[in-house]
């Protein structure tokens, strides 16, 4: 038989007691939510998504701007309280590498020919494994963050949780054009890679990119776009004893994998022309490549043994030092998704000399006589003016690009492009 509740006697304080068949207990007031919150009994909890990341490299692995990136994404949402799956590919023998999220190796293979060039067939298995992944996974993340390069991976992350509704993002380091993708894989391979590019552009909720040029191109595949372009300046974090002081021998500094679009080997020509006005300046190479025989050779066919050392990979103290010392940091390359290096050569009061293009983001960073200069070419007098332009400009230039640095730092970090990301995905929840 159901037992009534009614009121019957009262309890201590006069509070009255409720009847529950045979027992008795105090009916305490019930306060509302907002009075519960405001005396900290309820605390408020919002409840942050399960976030997996999609790329076949790692940090510090592997030592380029886009693993940078990844990587930190990983660590920021985690910070966050997110929980949060790198899913990579195994480039270690024994236990992933000690993170604060959890790295997930789905495949184990190399993505490069030995020109540098990623190759197909390890973009195939790559975005297989990730299907396999994310489909055994398909209610286990509410957020997807899925790199684009290579572009493989976003169809096998939409196709696997297709009829879910989990949030994905795709984030593109570059978009080219299908002349560029011919001439980097073929006419061929080069044309389907461009088709697959096009298609993909308009699958997931979100596109994020890291400049402002690759969000234009975005646009002008899908109408109605609205990336959301990372703010990745303090992803170099600051430099502790940052000097606008050099030393007496004036050198220029790369930094980089010695591939073709870095376009290191034309740096050669413009360092010999800008030695006819500096005639001590010299320059130091950092990373190695593909191309790095070429260039040993073309130093020497340029006579500028004695200007150029190539120093290899260095350690992470090593190349603070090399970056903090130069007068400025040379990056003639066509392409760079964000450029990166900009940033950390601004942390250390460096300033950059960069080639506008079409496909070079780093150019975005560069203001002329405010952190450095852009050339307009690679062309020996035109690269080697804007060299000289800088190191001539001296510790005036080196202060106003630390000025630059600290100030970005601020305005463009990764932590607010996340919280616009986060705008995105609870828009989408309460669809």
């Amino acid at each position: 038989m159901r037992s009534h509740r009614s009121f019957s006697s009262r309890g201590r304080a006069g509070l009255p007691l409720a009847r529950h068949g045979s027992r008795m207990r105090p009916n305490w007031p019930k306060a509302s939510t907002r009075q519960l919150q405001s005396h900290r009994l309820i605390p408020p909890f919002v409840s942050e998504p399960r976030v997996a990341i999609a790329y076949d490299c790692l940090f510090p692995i592997n030592s380029g701007g886009g693993e940078r990136v990844y990587r930190r994404i990983a660590e920021v949402l985690s910070e966050r309280g997110s929980h949060v799956d790198y899913v990579t590919r195994a480039q270690w023998d024994g236990p992933a590498p000690q993170a604060t999220f959890s790295v997930v190796p789905v495949w184990r293979g190399a993505i490069y020919d030995s020109m540098g060039t990623r190759t197909p067939a390890s973009a195939v298995k790559f975005a297989l494994a990730l299907f396999r992944h994310f489909r055994a996974r398909r209610g286990s993340y509410d957020l997807v963050i899925v790199s684009a390069l290579p572009v493989l991976n976003v169809f096998a992350v939409q196709l696997a949780l297709a009829g879910r509704k989990t949030f994905v993002v795709t984030d593109w380091l570059e978009v080219w054009g299908w002349r560029q993708w011919r001439a980097y894989s073929g006419a061929l391979m080069g044309t389907v890679a461009s088709v697959l590019q096009f298609v993909a552009i308009r699958l997931g909720h979100l596109h994020t990119v890291n400049s402002d040029f690759t969000g234009s191109r975005i646009r002008g595949y899908r109408r109605g776009a609205t990336p959301v372009t990372l703010g990745l300046v303090d992803l170099v974090g600051t430099a502790p004893a940052a000097t606008t002081q050099r030393g007496e021998e004036p050198y220029l500094i790369f930094i980089g994998r010695h591939i073709a679009d870095k376009r290191l080997i034309d740096l050669l020509p413009a360092l010999l022309e800008a030695r006819t006005q500096i005639s001590d300046l010299r320059l130091v190479i950092v990373g190695s490549g593909p191309e790095t025989a070429a260039v040993k050779a073309r130093v020497t066919e340029l006579g500028l043994d004695e200007a150029v050392s190539l120093v290899g990979r260095v350690s992470d103290d090593k190349l603070h030092t090399l970056l903090a010392g130069a007068r400025a940091l040379v990056n003639p390359s066509r392409r760079e998704g964000f450029g990166l290096v900009v940033a950390e050569a601004a942390a250390v009061a460096t300033p950059s000399v960069v080639v506008a293009g079409p496909d070079n983001a780093a150019a975005e960073l560069v203001q002329n006589g405010v952190n450095g200069a852009v050339a307009t070419s690679v062309q020996p007098v035109e690269l080697a003016t804007a060299i000289v332009t800088v190191v001539n400009a001296g510790e005036s230039l080196r202060k106003s690009t630390h000025v630059w640095f600290e100030t970005e730092r601020i305005a463009s970090g990764l932590s607010r492009s996340i919280e616009r990301i986060f705008d995105a995905y609870r828009s989408a929840k309460t669809r």
